[in-house]
């Protein structure tokens, strides 16, 4: 089950129409209070937030969500705002995905099913339930827990299968084109600037181990075993 949250009744319309064809269970809701209510009774497995909402609104609903549910949920973002500052204080709160309107349907169903497919490795098949130590940073794969210089750090489903590859590959340079196909699932370009924003937030998480994960220009990133010296 899919929950959809959206005001603008045409849009939420066309969103349960298209999903519905692709072969989802949909459910949507006008606003935040319906949504939550719905939330009380069952979990689903994705949740797709508009951003602008009557009362309580996208931002509000997403950061509720992961304080109750913690990073359990995937959840997309779909709105017109699409200022850096307002894609920032969407993956800040938690969101795994952000798709800007107006959107074709083609891309708003692969967005999902890649976010779907995602998640589903991630709560059915871990890896070798080994634990990787990168400089001031671990993860434990077996618990999907991950820590940065002992503290336990939160992070949602594209935050820790970024690092996850990269800490996989550990000092090597992942071109951007290999990690948008294996963490997003397409070679789509137009993905570039959500990995950035990923990235982004990644290191803000990490605090002073962000250091270690570094932007090689034009080419792709590198996870280090040691701290950017200042």
């Amino acid at each position: 089950m899919i929950y959809l949250v959206e005001d603008d009744d045409e849009i939420r319309t066309l969103e349960e129409y298209a999903l519905k064809s692709a072969g989802f269970t949909v459910q949507g809701f006008s606003d935040g209070d319906a949504f939550q209510r719905a939330m009380e009774e069952n979990r689903p497995s994705l949740v797709i937030l508009d951003v602008m909402l009557p009362g309580k609104d996208g931002i509000t609903l997403l950061r509720e969500l992961r304080g109750n549910y913690g990073t359990t949920i995937p959840v997309m973002m779909v709105t017109a705002k699409t200022g850096e500052l307002d894609v920032v204080a969407g993956l800040e709160g938690g969101a795994d995905d952000y798709l800007a309107k107006p959107f074709g349907v083609l891309e708003f169903t692969s967005r999902v099913r890649a976010l779907l497919r995602r998640a589903g490795t991630e709560a059915g098949k871990l890896t070798d339930g080994g634990v990787l130590h990168c400089g001031a940073v671990s993860l434990d794969d077996s618990r999907r827990l991950v820590t940065s210089g002992g503290q336990t750090v939160e992070l949602t489903y594209k935050e820790y299968e970024l690092l996850r590859l990269l800490m996989k590959n550990a000092r090597r340079v992942v071109p951007r084109e290999e990690i948008l196909q294996k963490v997003w699932g397409t070679d789509f370009e137009g993905e570039s600037r959500t990995l950035d924003m990923h990235v982004r937030t990644l290191r803000q998480k990490l605090g002073e181990a962000g250091e270690q994960l570094r932007t090689v220009r034009k080419v792709g990133f590198v996870f280090t075993d040691e701290e950017a010296n200042s």
